[in-house]
């Protein structure tokens, strides 16, 4: 039997990775959620977490909405667009129960597939100050 886990290839790992998403990004949001994403080169969709202390002081509550999330990434994960994705919860998310939570996130996900993300984020003319 396979492992249930999402695979190492699926996550964001590097401080690099989220420092992108920060800066140039699209972005969906929700009443519990924010998402920041991203056009990846690898042809598969990447979940990064930024679950802060400010949503809720205890780690047992900040833990359950990462499962959640991760739970949810991994059952959409094959229908979204390739996209580095980063997920920022809100205190809302904490007073919620799960089927809630991941409710709004299949919301999230059917709006990032909806999203136009190659028009939206590459451009057609890539002209920059870095010279390759």
């Amino acid at each position: 039997m396979p492992a249930a886990g999402l695979p190492r290839e699926a996550r964001l790992r590097r401080a690099g990775d989220f420092a992108a998403l920060r800066q140039a990004s699209g972005r969906l949001g929700g009443r519990c959620f924010s998402v920041r994403y991203r056009v990846n080169d690898l042809g598969h969709p990447r979940l990064g977490l930024a679950i802060s202390k400010r949503v809720s002081k205890r780690a047992v509550d900040r833990n359950r909405i990462k499962r959640l999330v991760r739970e949810s990434f991994r059952r959409a994960r094959l229908e979204l667009p390739p996209v580095d994705l980063m997920v920022m919860a809100r205190e809302q998310a904490c007073g919620l129960p799960g089927p809630e939570l991941l409710a709004e996130l299949q919301l999230l996900w059917k709006k990032l597939r909806s999203v136009k993300v190659e028009a939206t984020l590459k451009p057609d003319d890539p002209t920059g100050t870095i010279v390759r």
